[in-house]
């Protein structure tokens, strides 16, 4: 309990602090394992929902990253140039943007089956505490676990 008024802008009293470093530290922790397929952490968990779906739309896709189309959209174009995605309008309403799997996108999958169980591995977290804190993360973003 703060003594002060000023005792809620110590950094021990942050709950926003440790949820930033704790991500800061899970994501340095993938960098080996993406930098072997030259992806960043963001491109990353874009190809896991693409994995997943295989064709999305660009809104559905933001709203699965929580990602805005300002970071969206040279997120897509990036991996396009790699030729792990193609975009293309949907045919039944041009608003929509479709981002789908290339073969080699699709291909990639096999080179990054192994990623998570690389990083459970290195956490320092018991399975019941893992999902634990998943469902706290996910109650605190808004969504349900």
């Amino acid at each position: 309990m703060p003594n002060n008024k000023y005792d809620c802008l110590k950094l021990d009293n942050q709950l926003c602090f440790p949820l930033y470093a704790a991500s800061r530290e899970v994501v340095k922790r993938y960098s080996p394992y993406l930098d072997k397929l030259d992806l960043t952490y963001t491109q990353y968990i874009t190809m896991l929902v693409l994995w997943e779906h295989g064709s999305i739309t660009v809104k559905d896709a933001g709203q699965l990253l929580y990602l805005d189309s300002g970071t969206l959209t040279p997120l897509f174009k990036k991996l396009e140039e790699k030729g792990l995605v193609v975009r293309a309008r949907s045919k039944t309403d041009e608003r929509n943007l479709i981002v789908s799997l290339t073969e080699k996108g699709e291909a990639l999958k096999d080179e990054a089956v192994d990623i998570p169980g690389h990083l459970a591995s290195c956490i320092r977290l018991e399975p019941a505490e893992a999902m634990q804190l998943y469902g706290l993360l996910h109650k605190l973003l808004g969504a349900e676990a």
